[in-house]
């Protein structure tokens, strides 16, 4: 196969210590007229209101929605798009976790080009550019702030549903890992191991790119030689300092790396994709109630050793990012003692071992299956295919904590 890349990226990424500072000469580059979108939580710490106070002394107007709830429910957009209508803003910067940023992507969106939020669901229905958005992110792990994706909760389907186009894309990402060291454990690890999976699966997803107009049609499209580097580079630093920053949250060395993994993965799989892992949990969510990251981090091993006899050679570079040694005679071999050295790394922070553990129903497996296998845009990425019975065999193993089932 001759070389292939596609890789959609901000205008500006933004990475460093203090970057918050900057927030006032960024947005002024796009206007005067700012709509800050964050949580109840972050809007009352002293980072916020120094942020807010430094917009406004350089002279930019602010108006600040801070109700974003996790998840972003349907109707919550279209509140805090009410809430912006007489304000007229130039720009809308999301500040906070995940639902934060995609709560500002959907609120651009909606303010530059009207309808219902349903109306974009899928690839490719937003029609144009929206208002410039500058995501600033305070965890790490989403990867939204560099992705061409807003994910939301509607209550008349139970999966969770994304917006996927280009045009989501925020202008800029300023990213300052000081933002994350009051994050907690369990949110770093849940965030962090959420991140790793999105690189993982960036990473070792189907080569797709032989039709030229593949970035055409498709938002997501595979691995390539651009996502892949951005990918291995997030292995590294999220293999190498993401339990130390579990385990010592104000390792400003150790936030700034899982920080930069992050990024790093959103902009692996924000033009690359994921695959099984996440396809599983869409289902398994709707269930459990239980943090994103955490059910794809649960279902990873598991689908790695399922995917083992189409990628071993990626699953063993893996390795050879988070600093696995050759283990024996072939790349079989060490991509087998990646996926253990995988699996060990999300223990030690606590990631739940079982979809039994993670809370899923008994009587539910085979509908999560079925539900997993229909989310036609992860399944395809696949590197090796699936079908009903495997989708139940995996989701089984899964269940059961089998990882040699798993890989039948």
């Amino acid at each position: 196969m001759t070389l292939f890349a596609a890789s959609r990226l901000p205008r500006e990424i933004l990475f460093g210590k203090g970057q918050r500072q900057v927030i006032p000469e960024v947005a002024a580059k796009h206007g005067r007229r700012a709509y800050v979108c964050t949580d109840e939580r972050f809007a009352g710490t002293p980072a916020f209101a120094e942020m807010i106070a430094s917009l406004r002394g350089a002279s930019i107007e602010v108006l600040v929605y801070d109700k974003t709830l996790p998840d972003v429910p349907r109707d919550s957009v279209a509140v805090c798009v009410a809430e912006a209508k007489g304000f007229r803003p130039d720009m809308v910067i999301g500040i906070g976790g995940g639902s934060c940023l995609d709560m500002a992507k959907c609120t651009a969106l909606l303010i530059s080009h009207g309808g219902r939020l349903q109306d974009y669901y899928g690839e490719f229905k937003v029609p144009g550019p929206t208002l410039p958005v500058i995501a600033v992110p305070t965890t790490a792990g989403t990867g939204s702030e560099v992705t061409p994706v807003a994910v939301i909760s509607d209550p008349e389907r139970t999966l969770k549903v994304g917006i996927s186009s280009p045009h989501l894309i925020a202008a800029v990402a300023l990213c300052d890992p000081d933002l994350t060291l009051t994050c907690p454990t369990a949110l770093t690890a849940i965030a962090g191991a959420d991140a790793l999976t999105h690189a993982i699966e960036a990473f070792t997803a189907a080569r797709r790119g032989t039709d030229p107009t593949l970035p055409q049609k498709h938002v997501f499209v595979g691995k390539s030689a651009l996502t892949d580097h951005f990918a291995l580079l997030a292995i590294k630093l999220l293999g190498r300092s993401l339990e130390r920053a579990c385990r010592d949250g104000s390792d400003e060395d150790a936030r700034a790396d899982v920080m930069m993994g992050a990024l790093a993965a959103g902009c692996a799989f924000g033009t690359a994709g994921t695959a099984a892992a996440h396809a599983v949990q869409y289902p398994v969510g709707a269930l459990t109630h239980t943090p994103h990251g955490l059910g794809v981090a649960t279902m990873l091993p598991y689908v790695m050793s399922y995917n083992l006899s189409a990628a071993a050679t990626e699953i063993a570079e893996v390795g050879a990012a988070l600093g696995v040694l050759d283990a024996g005679s072939g790349p079989r071999d060490t991509a087998a003692a990646t996926i253990e050295a995988v699996a060990r790394l999300f223990a030690a922070i606590g990631i739940t071992r079982t979809l039994a553990e993670l809370g899923l129903p008994a009587d539910r497996i085979d509908w999560t299956a079925e539900q997993a296998l229909g989310i036609d845009r992860l399944i395809k990425n696949n590197p090796r295919s699936l079908d009903i019975v495997a989708m139940r065999r995996l989701v089984k193993a899964a269940y059961d904590g089998d990882m040699a089932a798993a890989a039948m």
